[in-house]
């Protein structure tokens, strides 16, 4: 998986890295704990510039996080809530869970999912609960740009930072990415 990730990279500079982010946020099983890093790494060896990957990742991821909101937001809640209601228990949800979520969004929405953007497989799905209760869209742009700002800075850091150094990058994001894929 690497490979052509790196080729991409290296091939289409920042606009690779706006893919990769963007195809991590709509695809789940691409994990950007890999991602990330050798982005970084690119960016310490090579024409890229550090500030330039974390933006472009974070677009990429923006674009996908927009289009997962706005999709939800679509949907709407009582559509979902009929889902649920035929179908919740395949995936073992019920309408009860989904209005503690609504009450947790209603009371701390923007640092649910600022807070959301940092933790793997969370990531990519707070966006739809954001969407279902109809969070201000600015509001939602802003928090979720804030954590996915954290997260692609603290990963592409880790690589840019460790330079040539991909042992140690892989040392710890591989074990990170098995818990992902795994999870």
């Amino acid at each position: 998986m690497e490979d052509w990730a790196i080729r991409l990279i290296d091939g289409g500079g920042y606009f690779g890295v706006f893919l990769l982010g963007l195809t991590e946020t709509l695809i789940l099983p691409l994990p950007s704990e890999l991602i990330l890093p050798m982005a970084g790494m690119r960016a310490a060896n090579g024409p890229l510039s550090l500030p330039g990957v974390i933006a472009a990742s974070t677009a990429g991821s923006m674009s996908g996080n927009l289009i997962w909101y706005f999709a939800a937001r679509a949907i709407g809640l009582e559509r979902f809530r009929r889902f649920v209601e035929r179908h919740g228990r395949w995936v073992a949800l019920d309408w009860h869970d989904v209005e503690t979520v609504r009450g947790h969004f209603d009371r701390h929405g923007g640092g649910i999912v600022c807070t959301g953007r940092l933790v793997p497989a969370i990531r990519t799905l707070i966006s739809i609960p954001a969407g279902l209760v109809r969070m201000a869209p600015l509001r939602f742009l802003l928090w979720s740009t804030l954590g996915t700002l954290i997260f692609a800075g603290g990963l592409a850091g880790l690589g840019y930072y460790a330079g040539s150094q991909i042992d140690r990058v892989e040392e710890i994001a591989t074990p990170l990415a098995t818990i992902v894929l795994g999870s």
